[in-house]
């Protein structure tokens, strides 16, 4: 298990240096929520190497505990200690209840292609997505999948009773824990640091992520069954300080939204295989490791569940989560047409 390093005071003062320019600084601030080689590093790298090749701004960046949880940057990014930041609507969902959205099981389909051209087309990402999130003095500048969520636990999981009295680590996500809540387990929330240890003691006997991120966190080492229930996908933002991104020039602004779409396009073509790589990597490393793929008809036990939270997100966010999931299962049927 890799070391999380902590926010210490002399972190902090090395980051608060200069930063009465910071808006106006030509050295920008990026965190994010991964370690070194995952897929938010890796857009974080595509996004810093396209600015230093095409400017003379640099872009310093922070991976997962060097600046805290995920709730740290992102409250650094919206007081302006950050310019940058990536954080998933797992998180952003206490700030942005619509952003829960992507939590409703089985909303999304996990086939790829059609995954891709959503993001591509959806108008609720593309269109309805940067209002919401412009409310909350954040600058929305790309929102992508990073994989399949898996649900890894201490035995195979084939059916709704699997979770009878199991505790399913969830991300402090209130849409997040209904959707456990409703498959039979119990929700706990628990930030991500606490995880592996939450696991190797049984204080938590589950939880879900992208398979690289099982692999590149060693969550199999100690939750080694492996589940994949076909319930959606990991997705995350990249977004910046607003009122730092209304601060630059016409020309930054370019520069900025140029980084971010080539950010995007090489992100997109990295995680292309990236499962299956990672699934690889985790069953040469252990032969305790089980693999379940649910079928049809077990996944449709589970989906009979889905509506009870696709309820609750109605409940959290009134009209503009209602104008919201239309507008995505309109755009849905739009792209299953098209890949149809």
């Amino acid at each position: 298990m890799k070391a999380h390093k902590l926010l210490t005071t002399a972190g902090i003062g090395a980051l608060m240096f200069g930063m009465s320019t910071a808006a106006y600084s030509d050295n920008w601030r990026y965190a994010h929520e991964e370690y070194e080689g995952d897929v938010q590093d890796v857009f974080a790298v595509a996004f810093k190497e396209y600015i230093e090749e095409n400017s003379d701004h640099s872009v310093q960046i922070y991976r997962f505990g060097e600046l805290g949880e995920s709730d740290d940057i992102m409250e650094q990014t919206q007081n302006g200690i950050l310019q940058f930041v990536n954080q998933s609507p797992g998180f952003t969902g206490a700030l942005i209840p619509a952003a829960q959205i992507f939590f409703i099981p089985y909303l999304m389909p996990t086939d790829m292609d059609t995954v891709l051209e959503f993001f591509d087309e959806s108008k609720a990402i593309n269109e309805m997505f940067p209002e919401l999130y412009a409310e909350h003095g954040l600058k929305l500048l790309q929102m992508y999948p990073e994989g399949e969520m898996v649900v890894t636990a201490d035995e195979p999981i084939t059916e709704p009773a699997d979770f009878d009295n199991k505790k399913i680590r969830v991300m402090t996500n209130p849409l997040l824990a209904e959707t456990y809540n409703a498959f039979g387990a119990t929700a706990t929330p628990l930030p991500w640091g606490e995880v592996y240890g939450g696991l190797q003691t049984g204080i938590i006997d589950g939880q879900e992520n992208p398979i690289f991120w099982i692999e590149s966190g060693g969550l199999y080492e100690v939750s080694p069954h492996l589940t994949f229930t076909g319930h959606g996908w990991f997705t995350t933002a990249m977004m910046a300080n607003l009122d730092f991104y209304q601060g630059l020039s016409d020309e930054d602004q370019q520069l900025v939204q140029d980084a971010a779409d080539a950010a995007y396009d090489h992100t997109i073509e990295h995680i292309q295989g990236l499962a299956e790589e990672s699934l690889a990597k985790i069953q040469e490393a252990s032969d305790e490791v089980t693999v379940t793929r649910l079928t049809d008809e077990q996944i449709q036990a589970f989906k009979e569940r889905a509506p009870q939270v696709e309820e609750k997100f109605l409940e959290m966010t009134g009209e503009d989560g209602a104008a919201l999931l239309e507008q995505f299962k309109e755009d849905l049927e739009a792209v299953e047409q098209d890949q149809g």
